[in-house]
């Protein structure tokens, strides 16, 4: 089981951003896919989740109505898509996938590695 995030770069306030996040060695119709994020000094924090069996998702309140996590089946690829980019989004983001849809980290076996957002003017 693989998971490879991607994407990440620097963006200006108000700017946009698509992670991508490459899943390899299982089949994801059958997983929750989630995204978290780490900034300096704070802890890791759930961002989005969504459950590939029936589509239900959760979005953390400081994300709601500005990030939408979505899969595509067909190239198992989940995706974070981050408009309306803030300062306080800056963060190293992760995907990770497992079985509980949920937000809280150590909910989750399946990690991808890190991939660097900075919002910056």
């Amino acid at each position: 089981v693989q998971l490879q995030a991607s994407g990440g770069g620097l963006v200006q306030p108000g700017g946009s951003l698509r992670l991508s996040c490459a899943a390899s060695g299982f089949n994801l119709d059958y997983y929750v896919v989630a995204w978290f994020r780490q900034a300096p000094g704070k802890e890791r924090e759930g961002v989005a989740c969504l459950d590939s069996r029936d589509g239900i998702t959760y979005y953390a309140d400081s994300v709601k109505g500005r990030f939408t996590i979505s899969r595509d089946n067909a190239k198992s690829m989940v995706y974070l898509q981050m408009n309306d980019l803030k300062p306080e989004d800056t963060a190293v983001y992760y995907c990770a996938a497992d079985w509980t849809l949920s937000l809280v980290p150590s909910t989750y076996k399946y990690w991808g590695q890190g991939t660097l957002v900075t919002v910056s003017s």
